[in-house]
């Protein structure tokens, strides 16, 4: 950051912070983290591993500035299905990466409530293991919940969702000819990894990409999507603030 940013970055902060008075906000956030391995090659590190640890350090930036905007949900994907197809080195690299992370959302520093979304039993049992006991030791905080969106896919959310509706039907001895009727908007809703949240308001991706490849499918049916080109490790407040920004001036319709 060149000394014209380092002044006019806080002054600009605050025109974002004085224009979103008043204004609605979301209540839950979903953020792709986009963008970590092309950051680093552009930034010259040939060790990609770089641009995923300096991604995850921005996590615990995006928490705090989410408890400081007054969010109350915030959902980060950070490991899809697909990702777990990568070469077994980078994999790895992922899982030690992401379990510090919620260690770290898990420390005192932090007052937010971790919950781990997606197929746990895709990753190592010691890995899950760890995530799992970081996140619990979260449970009776107070302040945002932060999904950790790891081994997740949103096809397979859905999929998970009516087999469990299923599941639970035929445990309590349903006759099959009304299992159909069983399977609604709400019902599949109720079983979804998010139940008991708010759908996402807003949806933000990072580094220019324009889909959002499985993410949160149904959940976000009509959130409001906010692209950047904005590499993940770069990605700052004032991005941030600018995605709450534009989503304070959109119209929602909710397909009406």
């Amino acid at each position: 950051m060149t000394v014209l940013e380092t002044l006019l970055y806080p002054l600009y902060e605050a025109r974002l912070r004085r224009e979103l008075r008043g204004k609605p906000r979301p209540k839950h956030i979903g953020v792709m983290a986009d963008g970590n391995r092309r950051w680093a090659r552009e930034a010259g590190y040939d060790d990609i591993s770089h641009g995923h640890r300096v991604g995850a350090a921005k996590i615990g930036e995006l928490v705090r500035w989410s408890a400081e905007m007054q969010i109350d949900v915030l959902t980060i994907y950070l490991l899809s299905t697909e990702n777990l197809q990568r070469t077994s080195e980078e994999v790895e690299l992922l899982f030690t990466i992401i379990s510090e992370v919620i260690d770290d959302l898990a420390a005192e520093q932090y007052s937010c409530r971790v919950r781990l979304v997606g197929h746990l039993e895709l990753l190592p049992p010691e890995v899950a293991e760890r995530m799992q006991r970081s996140a619990d030791t979260t449970t009776q905080k107070h302040g945002l919940t932060v999904n950790i969106a790891v081994g997740y896919g949103g096809r397979q959310e859905i999929v998970d969702a009516v087999r469990t509706l299923i599941d639970d039907a035929v445990s309590t001895n349903t006759p099959p000819e009304a299992l159909s009727s069983l399977v609604t908007v709400e019902s599949i809703a109720d079983n979804l990894y998010t139940s008991g949240q708010p759908d996402p308001d807003l949806v933000i991706r990072t580094s220019g990409e324009q889909r959002l490849s499985g993410f949160l499918l149904w959940q976000a049916a009509y959130s409001e999507i906010w692209f950047t080109d904005t590499y993940w490790p770069a990605f700052r407040k004032i991005d941030f603030l600018r995605a709450l920004r534009d989503y304070s001036q959109r119209s929602r319709r909710f397909g009406k």
